[in-house]
């Protein structure tokens, strides 16, 4: 039985589509003029293909590109999507509730900012703790926090390589959430095939009936 649930942030409960969307349009400003200059719609190209091949696709078409100048990614243009708060309202009467995520530093901070902080029993973000998704220490980390067995969890995320595949290893439940670039991936074995999957926060809830 299923007692905890923990969440990933970007393009799961935090929207960054205008930061990713600002993010690419400087970079590609920025290459303009150089033997790397592509258009706005290239890049994005760029970017879907990686993300089918769940990678990171910022990262990836920079790396293609052979720029590893990564522009700065726009953290004040995220906010919280629609659905984030009536979903944390209405799971934490019946679950506690956490978040494993790879973030900046300052993740607690802005939780608080977007009046979602209180919802949440354990947080556990890469820039604090020092290691990474897909790196399985974080998920047993955020695990012993709340003294939970991995059955008795469920991890929802938007990326198959981060949060599905290592969540599966561990024993937890799994949902796919498709949002964002993460939710262009495409499963290509077990271990990143989700238990469960969805299109919108709005439908989470029908994974816990």
């Amino acid at each position: 039985m299923q007692k905890w649930v923990f969440f990933d942030l970007g393009s799961t409960l935090i929207d960054e589509s205008a930061a990713v969307q600002t993010r690419v349009e400087q970079t590609v400003a920025r290459l303009r003029g150089t033997p790397q200059e592509v258009s706005v719609e290239e890049f994005q190209a760029m970017m879907a293909q990686a993300a089918r091949q769940n990678a990171q696709p910022y990262a990836i078409v920079m790396e293609r590109l052979g720029d590893v100048r990564l522009t700065p990614f726009p953290v004040h243009l995220e906010f919280p999507y629609p659905g984030a708060k009536p979903l944390l309202e209405e799971l934490r009467g019946q679950y506690r509730l956490g978040v494993i995520a790879n973030q900046s530093a300052g993740t607690e901070q802005r939780l608080r900012n977007w009046g979602l902080a209180q919802y949440f029993n354990v947080i556990a973000a890469s820039a604090e703790e020092g290691i990474a998704k897909p790196d399985p220490r974080i998920f047993t980390l955020a695990l012993e926090r709340a003294g939970c067995a991995p059955e008795e969890a469920v991890m929802i995320g938007d990326r198959l390589d981060n949060d599905i595949a290592p969540a599966k290893r561990l024993g937890m439940r799994t949902v796919w959430i498709r949002q964002g670039w993460g939710g262009k991936g495409v499963p290509v074995s077990e271990e990143m095939t989700p238990d469960m999957q969805v299109d919108t926060l709005e439908e989470v809830l029908s994974c816990f009936d």
